[in-house]
C-alpha cells in the first residue's frame, strides 16, 4: 500500500488494456461498475460514440463525477450504487443488456488518499474503511468482534498466517481503550508480529482482511461473486467482460467463476462431483491473462499486482441466478 504514495492520482490500471477487451463501438452502450475518478469510462467514452453507465458505492465519487457526467453531454450516466445491483440499477434507465462490463476490484487512489476513510495506515485517520455510507465500521469490527471472529477474518481475508497473534493483540490493546484510528490499530498489528519487517508495512493484510470484510466484498454470496453473476445476466451475446483485480484472493474468485462459466466439466477438480459429470453450457468464451507492461509498472507501482481477466459473452443461457 506504501505505493500509493509515489504513484500519480487516478491513474487507472491497465486502461488500454481494459480498453482493448472492452472494445467500445459507437452506438453501443457499457457499464464501469466501478466508477471511481472515471478512468474506463472517460477511455470508453473517447474510444467511441458509446454510452456508458458508471456505478459506484461511494457517494463522493458520485458527486465528484458529475462534472464529468455533463462534460460527455448525456453519454455518461452516474448510478449510485453497487455493481451487484447493476440489474436493477440499468432497468431503471430502461435497459435490459449491454455490450460490455468493466471492473477494477481495487480501492481507488481517492479512497486512500484521503485519511477521514480509513482505508490506509500511511495517515492516520478514524478506522472506517466503508466504501459506502452504510453498514459497520472496520472499529466497529475490531472493537466488538470476538478474537476468534477476528482471527478468521484476518486469516480468511488477508492470508495473514499470524492471524491469531494478532487478534490476542487487539483484543488486549482495545481492553484499554476502543481502537479507532487507522494509526493505533497498525501500532499494535506491528508490535504483534514477529522477527523484522519484510517489504511491505506488517499491517497490509490485517488493513485488506478488514476492508473486505466491511465492505463483503468475497466469500459466498459477497459483492464480487454476486456482481460476476449479475454481469452475466447483463451483457448480449457477443458482449465483453473485463476485471482487474489485486490481490491473489479476488483473482482466484474472478478465474473460478470464469472457468465455472467458460464450458469446462467440474470432473476431476472435486472429490464430491462425480467423473462423469458433463459440463455445463458456456456462457464465457475466456481470453488469456494480462498483466501490466514494465512501463506501467515504473510509472505506476500500484499496477504491479494487477491481473486482468476477461471473456466474451455467448448465446448460452446464463447459469443458476445468484440473485
Amino acid at each position: 500500500m506504501e505505493a500509493h504514495r509515489t504513484a500519480p492520482l487516478h491513474v487507472p490500471v491497465m486502461v488500454s488494456e481494459v480498453c482493448a477487451a472492452i472494445a467500445p463501438a459507437d452506438g453501443e452502450t457499457y457499464v464501469d461498475g466501478t466508477f471511481g475518478a472515471g478512468g474506463y469510462a472517460r477511455a470508453f467514452l473517447d474510444a467511441a460514440e458509446c454510452r456508458v453507465f458508471g456505478i459506484d458505492r461511494d457517494p463522493a465519487a458520485i458527486q465528484q463525477g458529475r462534472a464529468l457526467e455533463s462534460h460527455y453531454g448525456g453519454r455518461l450516466t452516474l448510478l449510485d450504487g453497487r455493481f451487484s445491483e447493476m440489474g436493477a440499477l440499468l432497468a431503471a434507465h430502461g435497459v435490459e443488456t449491454v455490450e460490455g462490463v468493466a471492473l477494477d476490484l481495487g480501492v481507488s487512489s481517492m479512497q486512500i488518499d484521503d485519511p477521514a476513510r480509513g482505508f490506509s495506515f500511511m495517515h492516520d485517520g478514524p478506522l472506517d474503511m466503508r466504501m459506502g455510507g452504510d453498514g459497520p465500521t472496520a472499529a466497529d469490527v475490531v472493537n466488538q468482534e470476538q478474537e476468534t471472529a477476528l482471527a478468521d477474518i484476518i486469516y480468511q481475508f488477508g492470508e495473514e498466517r499470524h492471524s491469531r497473534r494478532i487478534a490476542h493483540a487487539i483484543v488486549e490493546r482495545r481492553a484499554e481503550a476502543p481502537i479507532t484510528t487507522t494509526g493505533r490499530l497498525a501500532e499494535i498489528v506491528a508490535r504483534a508480529m514477529p522477527g523484522e519487517r519484510g517489504r511491505i508495512h506488517p499491517a497490509t493484510q490485517t488493513f485488506q482482511a478488514l476492508r473486505i470484510y466491511v465492505n463483503e466484498e468475497l466469500g459466498s454470496g459477497g459483492e464480487l461473486e454476486v456482481g460476476l453473476s449479475a454481469a452475466e445476466r447483463a451483457l448480449a451475446p457477443g458482449g465483453r467482460l473485463a476485471v482487474v483485480s489485486f490481490h491473489s484472493l479476488e483473482d482466484r474468485t474472478v478465474k473460478e467463476f470464469l472457468r465455472g462459466h467458460g464450458g469446462r466439466s467440474n470432473a476431476g477438480t472435486n472429490r464430491h462431483l462425480p467423473e462423469t459429470a458433463a459440463p455445463a453450457p458456456a456462457t464465457f468464451a475466456l481470453s488469456p491473462l494480462r498483466k501490466p507492461t514494465d512501463d506501467e509498472i515504473a510509472y505506476n507501482p500500484r499496477a504491479r499486482s494487477a491481473r486482468l481477466r476477461s471473456a466474451v459473452r455467448t448465446t448460452a443461457p446464463c447459469a443458476e441466478l445468484v440473485r
